[in-house]
Formats: structure tokens, sequence, C-alpha cells
């Protein structure tokens, strides 16, 4: 489509529009991970957090004006934004505004997606910006979305919505929908107990991204009609798409893919704590689909300033080292055996420990004679010498929680250590 190739036509498009990132989820799925933090503010991929990607999305979309809705235990992503976010200049009309659940037009807290997005109608209002791109804050890819509104505007769409394929097994958690030729949706069913799979391709749904754009006059005349429905849940999912499908507004499907070989492209839900120790490992590989050292398109973040990574000791019996291993900035192995796994900053493994398939977050200080294998340790954990977590996933069930696939889960809590702060 020849439009999509003109840059200048696309700028305007992403200036004339405001981003509004949905970050006050629970992620109950991540267990005890999200126990004292909201998901966006759950660490990934080393340095960063899960918000960062939809940030950085809008910043290298060249979309400047961005909010941030937030609600549950909100604390330490709050702190991340403001201390990662503030460069923009608000005086060119840039900024990353957090909004958190003020109750500004209801007596009650967020109800559903859609209520999120009615409750700050007075804030969309006052940007006059002519889209409004909608962003799922906890999901992990890199995406575009100039390309996208591109689409949009091409198709006169009053809604259109960011999809991928999904295995069908495991389509269930999303939205599912189907399209026509043009790529008109002609069906949408939030989280379907059986879905449906895509023509031609039985193993697969076609999924929501949870990303959606708007013309911004049918987005609050939606979010209106919506908030005078008494039978509604208030979700763009359950209410607000079902509904446009139904009136036969033009509702449009834009289908995610790699410019370069027009494959879907990357892009994870990272809700189940399988599911995140799998996409923080992928990261490893040679050439992982998530290219954190893509230079075209950063992913930004606030990191602490801290000292190289140290590996120190080099005996028969006690080598720091690492192997097939992605370390951050601050971490000190010191004698210990490193396999496979990522370390977020600040750990400390000490002497003739060995850590295999694990994924260890923040100040995290492992003991001496430690085993560590498929394992995902929280921010902050102490692990006394010689803990053995990993080779038996009954006697790990009694201290700490086991995904269906075999994945331990270790907190501070259920190590009898307190940290309900600066999660």
């Amino acid at each position: 489509m020849m439009i999509k190739d003109n840059t200048r036509f696309v700028s305007k498009l992403t200036k004339d529009t405001l981003a509004l990132i949905l970050a006050g989820g629970r992620g109950s799925r991540l267990k005890e991970l999200t126990e004292w933090r909201a998901k966006p503010a759950v660490p990934f991929g080393g340095t960063c957090r899960i918000i960062d990607f939809p940030l950085s999305n809008c910043l290298n979309s060249g979309i400047r004006q961005i909010g941030v809705l937030t609600q549950y235990k909100a604390h330490s992503l709050i702190r991340h934004v403001q201390k990662g976010w503030g460069f923009l200049r608000g005086e060119f009309g840039e900024f990353v505004e957090l909004l958190p659940a003020q109750q500004r037009m209801e007596n009650s807290w967020y109800l559903g997606t859609a209520d999120a997005v009615y409750q700050n109608l007075d804030i969309i209002r006052s940007h006059h910006a002519e889209y409004i791109i909608i962003l799922a804050g906890d999901h992990v890819y890199k995406m575009d979305y100039g390309t996208m509104l591109a689409q949009h505007v091409e198709n006169n769409a009053d809604l259109t919505v960011g999809c991928i394929p999904v295995p069908l097994a495991e389509a269930s958690e999303f939205g599912v929908m189907s399209i026509d030729d043009q790529h008109r949706i002609q069906c949408f069913d939030e989280k379907p107990p059986q879905p449906q799979a895509m023509p031609f391709t039985p193993d697969k749904a076609l999924a929501s991204m949870g990303i959606y754009i708007f013309k911004t006059q049918y987005l609050i005349e939606q979010l209106i009609q919506d908030a005078d429905c008494e039978q509604s849940s208030h979700d763009f999912g359950h209410d607000i798409i079902p509904s446009a499908i139904t009136k036969k507004d033009r509702i449009y499907a834009y289908p995610f893919m790699e410019a370069i070989n027009n494959k879907p492209g990357y892009w994870r839900d990272v809700g189940t704590i399988d599911s995140y120790w799998r996409a923080n490992l992928e990261l490893i590989g040679v050439t992982p689909e998530l290219n954190l050292y893509d230079k075209h398109w950063p992913i930004w973040t606030y990191q602490e300033q801290v000292p190289p990574a140290k590996f120190v000791f080099n005996e028969k019996n006690r080598k720091g080292m690492a192997v097939d291993s992605m370390i951050a900035g601050g971490c000190i192995i010191s004698g210990a055996h490193i396999q496979h796994s990522l370390l977020f900053n600040n750990v400390t493994i000490n002497a003739c420990s060995r850590i295999e398939d694990a994924v260890i977050l923040p100040d995290v200080v492992v003991g001496e004679n430690c085993r560590i294998k498929r394992a995902v340790i929280d921010k902050g954990c102490i692990i006394s010498d010689a803990t053995i977590i990993g080779d038996n996933i009954e006697t790990d069930a009694q201290r700490f929680y086991v995904s269906p696939e075999g994945i331990v889960l270790v907190t501070p809590d259920m190590l009898g250590q307190s940290l309900h702060h600066g999660r």
C-alpha cells in the first residue's frame, strides 16, 4: 500500500495520536510474583520491566503523548516510570503521564478495560488527539505503531485491532476473532472456552494483541454508551468490540507481521510463570526472536548506576564463570558456575554454587554450595548455604510454587523474608 511508505504522512499520524497504556492489571496468573507489584512492573530481560516495551514502542514509533493508567499495587510501577520516563519535553507537547484510578466520573475503581478509559474521558478530551491507541502494559514485543495507524486511516476504520496467530490450545486466554478477505472483523469472542481455528490453519487461532486504535470521537461515543449499559462488564473484548461488530461499524484487524520476511512478529503474553521463565531464557539464544541489542529500536528503561559484572576465582573446584547466559551489571559470580541462565543486576552467587536454566531477579544473594535449576528467584531473596531448588519437585512444592511445567518460583515471603516495599 503506497500510503504506508510516506513517512511524512505516518509521522503526522503519530503526532496526532494519544497512547493510553492499561497498566493496572493484577496479573494473578503470575502467582506470588505479582503479590506486591503490578504485572507491568515485573522485571524482564535482565535490565527492563514489562512496561518498558509498550512505552519504548510508542517512543520509537513517534508517539510522544502517553498516559499510563495504573491501579493495582502500583507503587513500584509509578516509581519506575517517574525515574525512567521523565525525559520528554512538555514544552514540545511530549509527555508520559501517570493516571492512577481517581474515581473522576464514578464512585468505583476501574471495573474493566473500557471503564478505565471512560473514567479518564476528561483527560482524553483535553489533549485533542485525532486518534487514540490503547495498549496493554503487560506484553513483550517490538512494534511500529505508525504502520498500523496508516492502515487504520486507509481503511477509514472506526476501530482497528492488532492481532497475531497463537496456538489453538492457548487461545482461550485471548480474544479470538475471524476476519474476511479485507481484514474486516466478522466475529470476536473474548476468552472463549472453545476457540475457533483459523481457516486452513487448524492448530492456530487469530488472537487479539490488546492493541486498539480508535478515532477519538468514535471511542468517546462508544464508552459513553457502554457506561450507560447496566448489563455491560465495561471491557473492550467482552463488550465494546462485539457491540461495534453487531452495529456493523468499520472494525478491522491488523495482522502483526515482520516487515522483512512477512512472518508473524514476535509477541509474548508473559502471563504465567512458565511463559515468563521461557520468554526470559529465549533471550539467551544466539539469534533470539526478540533482539535487545537492536540499536535501531532500543528498549528504553531506567537503570541504576552499577559497576560491571565481576567473575572471581579460578581454582580447580572454585571457578567463577558463566556460559550461555546473560549477566547484568553489579553481579558478582564468586567461584560459582552459571549455565543457561539470566541474572538481573546486583545478584551475588557464592562459592561452589551452580545455577542452571534459572531467571534470577535483582538483589538476590545465593549462598555457598547451592544448586538451583529451572527456577525463577524473585527480587531480594537470600538463599541459604547448601539450598537445593529444582531437583525434587515434590519437596519444592512444600515451600515454593511449582508451575505446571515444573518451574519453581521462590519469593522472599516463601523464605520468611519480608520485602513488601520497593518491588
